[in-house]
């Protein structure tokens, strides 16, 4: 460990972790100090250990389901240990994975620690073994994400809280969870716990689900886990926690029909979430925050101190890894090839994990209507599209907004069977600037589920939609 280097990172997530090996193989003398694990949110609490458990939900639902297909099978049973085991597992092998990499480097020291700025380019850390040692570097870069958010509700703090972390680390399946927010974090535990066997009640603050998103796609996604049998209670103002007995937790919820007392046996707080930076000691350094305590950017992710940066969920925007590796390219192209690149107007897409998936980008319909575009809604059902119609997955639409004086396609939604991935093809023809004349009339294979773009485009008509009174086009599905 030396006392100076070139570049001093705080911590090691997806923007992190690239940023500190690229400028380690470009002869920098890095530090990248991390506080408890390599690979941040995304590796160790976020999508990878998610994912697995969402995959194994998903085993279970279609278990389930098999006398729809012709299958036979006895009673279906979760073993959350052996789930829990999985998760553990794969999160190791990226984790362990992720450090030996970067351990690699002769320019990178790993260090583990908690740190915090002693100046404007001073960083203090307090080491696992209890040691303290001073670093200082020209280059800074924080990258320390974020956390659940603990609304400030009566009770709350006298009663076991899951978070998005803990209840990844349970053994046994909840008899009745409740969910404090319906955002996109608690959507998809509320649908994997329901599936591994738990009765599930979402508590949404707001009128609809995903406040984000227009009004159709939030509808059909609430039938969709209405119709799996999780309760969905919206317009629910949190008012007080208590316990009811020894092993239940009792919420005293007001909701537009009247105070409602729900007893739970498990609560997951998935209200939100805020950043690392109380601990930071930003303050000694002159970098600013805003009034959420997230740090402050411009778009070529430079704080207000110059030679310091923040990448990732720490600066506030979309909180998604793929954004923060998008940072991390940012700052590559800047720092190593003389660039002046920045996050302005990138395209965000992201997906909800919820099954069926829920794919995004670009600008949904009220964003385009109130930005002044002219407009044409192509919409199409899933359950006109061969391929989900073959497999039994039918559930949720496709639609797409595409400019009616230019024929660019604007943003796109697909709700349903692989739409992270079927979304990915509207990207692409974004930024390509493919109009959607010619996905119309392309050719894709028989039977995929790109072929249904065919059908979702050839449902545009001719009158165009400039206010909130739109067509949404649907078409009978294709015969090959």
């Amino acid at each position: 460990m030396k006392g100076k280097y070139d570049a001093i990172i705080l911590g090691s997530g997806q923007g992190g972790g690239p940023l500190a090996t690229t400028l380690a193989k470009a002869g920098w003398q890095v530090a990248l100090i991390e506080r408890e694990h390599v690979g941040g949110t995304c590796v160790n609490r976020g999508c990878t250990p998610t994912k697995t458990m969402v995959a194994s939900a998903r085993v279970a639902y279609l278990a389930r389901r098999a006398a729809d297909y012709g299958v036979q099978t006895g009673p279906v049973a979760v073993d959350m240990q052996k789930v829990r085991q999985r998760k553990r597992d794969i999160v190791e092998s990226f984790r362990s994975g992720g450090q030996r990499y970067m351990e690699s480097f002769e320019t990178l020291d790993l260090i583990f620690g908690e740190a915090a700025f002693s100046g404007p380019k001073k960083i203090q850390v307090h080491l696992h073994n209890g040691e303290k040692k001073q670093l200082g570097a020209d280059k800074i870069f924080i990258n320390t994400g974020g956390r659940p958010f603990v609304p400030p509700v009566e009770g709350l703090a006298n009663v076991p809280i899951l978070d998005s972390t803990s209840i990844m680390e349970l053994d046994t399946v909840p008899e009745h969870l409740v969910m404090i927010g319906g955002g996109y974090i608690g959507l998809e535990f509320g649908q994997m716990f329901h599936r591994f066997g738990s009765r599930v009640t979402v508590l949404q603050r707001g009128q609809q689900l995903l406040p984000r998103e227009d009004a159709d796609v939030t509808e059909e996604l609430a039938r969709i886990l209405q119709e799996d049998g999780l309760e969905i209670i919206l317009g629910a103002d949190l008012a007080r926690v208590e316990r009811n007995g020894r092993y239940q937790i009792q919420l005293s919820v007001k909701t537009p029909d009247g105070e409602q007392n729900i007893i739970g046996s498990h609560v997951l707080l998935s209200a939100g979430r805020i950043p690392n930076t109380e601990a930071l000691n930003l303050d000694t350094a002159g970098i600013e925050m805003d009034s959420r305590g997230f740090v402050k950017v411009n778009e070529r992710l430079e704080t207000n101190v110059p030679g310091v940066y923040a990448i990732g969920d720490v600066k506030g925007g979309p909180a998604f890894t793929h954004i923060a590796y998008d940072d991390f390219r940012i700052l590559n192209h800047n720092l190593l090839a003389g660039g002046t690149a920045g996050f302005k107007d990138r395209m965000v897409p992201y997906t909800l994990y919820t099954d069926p998936q829920l794919g995004r980008i670009g600008m949904g319909e009220n964003e385009a209507l109130q930005k002044g575009h002219n407009i044409r809604i192509a919409k199409l059902p899933m359950s006109r599209v061969a391929r989900a119609i073959e497999v039994d997955e039918t559930r949720g639409f496709m639609k797409a907004i595409v400019d009616a004086d230019t024929d660019q396609i604007l943003g796109a939604v697909v709700l349903g069977i692989e739409g992270g991935e079927v979304m990915s093809i509207f990207e692409m023809a974004m930024i390509g600037k493919v109009a959607y004349p010619t996905i119309r009339d392309t050719i894709f294979a028989h039977p995929t589920l790109a072929e249904s773009l065919n059908n979702l485009f050839m449902g545009i008509g001719d009158e165009i939609k400039s206010d909130a009174s739109l067509v949404q086009c649907c078409i009978e599905h294709r015969s090959a």
